[in-house]
């Protein structure tokens, strides 16, 4: 309790919140709510919050939030030209984040037991062996794996994807909202119009060592599909052949795990080694079998990491990502510092993304950035780069997810309400083109999952040579953008 208070009390000092315009017109909701309850208003003030004045530790610690916050928002939006987003307001502090339990609810079984440290971290995991059969594990005996799985064999994947988008298109009906077309157009001035590619996403292939609760591809052990020679050697040539794309986002699955990522890897370099290539790395299989080397290999070809960690502490990275993850995900950042990734004068970049555990919006990202920094510097000894906010896009297991918590509606009318005009001419699906595993091309990763294809058509890699072949296709926009245009968005 008495760190809870400290914690207040340091906020408060800090004024960073009591003197942002979303503070206040949320305070003054608040207000009005307790009033209606009867119930008293929490006191802000120091000397009340801690019992004590302020000490001379805190207040300097506090003026470094100032200055950091400062720092941070100079990067950011300024408040003049932000548009009003009453729910982008959620704390830094997501380790607290708890989410209510509906009657009845069917979860993930919580991880085997807690952190148990960093001592001999490195030799207990190699004991343990792969996360693979932890996972597999969790799959037969959630009953929420289970359902989808049986639902699956009994519909198809294409008609579960048909009724997911009726389920979208009935919940914004029952709120009065238009197709997401129809709103940008209204609301942000702004087309399907695609911009010159600069970005060449490559799915290499959905199979993983994990099973996410929130995975929009819906990747696990069981997932087979993978990327060919044959289309991994058309995206390398179209990448030589396109000056304008800067980088080569690869994603999966994990993408280590596919057999092709290590040669793509090494031809891209070798063709383009002005592109940044992106490795989308879940952090757990650094500490895989036989992946041993993998960091090694990734900083030899100045690959830049992309890492996902959605909390800096283990209940909630296992209760989101499964048994074991939050252990391994710190060893995998450990491996990564160790041969120069995140260090400041490092060219080895790595990244973090943090996507929230339910249906609320991610907190500020400088903010949250700095709040990362700290927890996990202080605890693992570990450091980073950069950290990118994700709003989690309400389709495939996160869709199942807010539907069996009776929150999809609400989830959807948070991301209406918090539409961001400014977020429309960035959208990545303007710049990127995606290729699934099997040549297809798409929009963006989503619409891969989705099956909506590029300009509504059967675009493939084997129909041109080099990206502005696709240059004049309208962007495939359907309701699920929402989540890209909501707060700060999901580009």
């Amino acid at each position: 309790r008495d760190a809870k208070r400290e914690r207040a009390a340091l906020w408060a000092l800090t004024g960073l919140y009591s003197n942002s315009p979303v503070f206040r017109q949320n305070f003054v909701a608040a207000e009005a709510r307790r009033k209606q309850l009867k119930r008293p208003t929490p006191s802000l003030k120091v000397p009340q919050l801690l019992r004590r004045a302020p000490s001379a530790s805190m207040l300097r610690r506090a003026a470094a939030l100032r200055a950091r916050a400062a720092r941070g928002h100079a990067r950011a939006l300024s408040t003049t030209s932000a548009p009003a987003l009453p729910d982008y307001n959620t704390s830094v502090n997501v380790k607290d984040i708890k989410l209510a339990r509906p009657k009845p609810v069917a979860r993930r079984r919580a991880a085997d037991g807690t952190w148990q440290g960093l001592k001999d971290l490195r030799a207990r995991l190699a004991a343990e062996g792969s996360l693979v059969g932890d996972t597999l594990g969790d799959m037969e005996t959630d009953e929420d794996f289970q359902a989808a799985s049986r639902n699956l064999k009994a519909h198809g994947q294409r008609k579960l994807t048909r009724e997911e988008k009726k389920v979208r298109r009935r919940a914004l009906d029952r709120l009065g909202v238009p197709d997401f077309p129809a709103y940008l157009a209204e609301h942000a001035a702004s087309d399907a119009a695609r911009t010159k590619t600069e970005v060449l996403q490559l799915n290499i292939g959905l199979y993983c060592n994990q099973a996410c609760g929130h995975c929009h591809v819906e990747s696990s052990p069981k997932r087979n599909e993978h990327m060919d020679e044959r289309v991994a050697d058309r995206c390398l040539e179209i990448l030589a052949n396109s000056p304008s794309v800067h980088t080569l986002d690869i994603t999966g699955g994990a993408p280590e795990l596919q057999p092709q990522f290590r040669r793509i890897v090494e031809r891209a370099r070798a063709l383009r080694p002005d592109v940044d290539v992106i490795d989308r790395c879940n952090l757990t299989v650094l500490a895989e079998p036989d992946q041993e080397d993998l960091a090694d290999f990734l900083a030899g070809h100045g690959v830049h990491v992309v890492a996902s960690l959605p909390c800096y502490s283990d209940k909630n990275v296992n209760m989101q990502r499964g048994r074991g993850v939050f252990a391994r995900s710190v060893e995998g950042l450990r491996r990564l510092n160790e041969v120069g990734y995140g260090a400041p004068d490092s060219p080895l970049k790595l990244d973090l993304v943090y996507n929230p555990l339910g249906a609320f919006l991610p907190p500020p990202q400088d903010a949250l950035r700095a709040k990362y920094a700290d927890e996990l510097l202080e605890h693992f000894g570990v450091f980073f780069n950069e950290l990118y906010t994700m709003t989690n896009m309400p389709i495939k297991r996160f869709a199942d997810f807010l539907s069996r918590r009776g929150e999809l509606e609400g989830y959807l009318e948070l991301l209406v309400r918090n539409f961001n005009a400014g977020t429309a001419p960035s959208l990545m699906c303007r710049n990127t083109l995606s290729v699934n595993w099997d040549g297809r091309i798409y929009d963006c990763d989503f619409n891969q999952q989705l099956d909506l294809p590029l300009g509504g058509g059967g675009a493939s890699v084997f129909d041109g040579t080099r990206t502005d072949a696709w240059l004049d296709q309208p962007i495939s926009f359907d309701n699920h953008c929402f989540a890209c245009t909501a707060g700060m968005g999901s580009s």
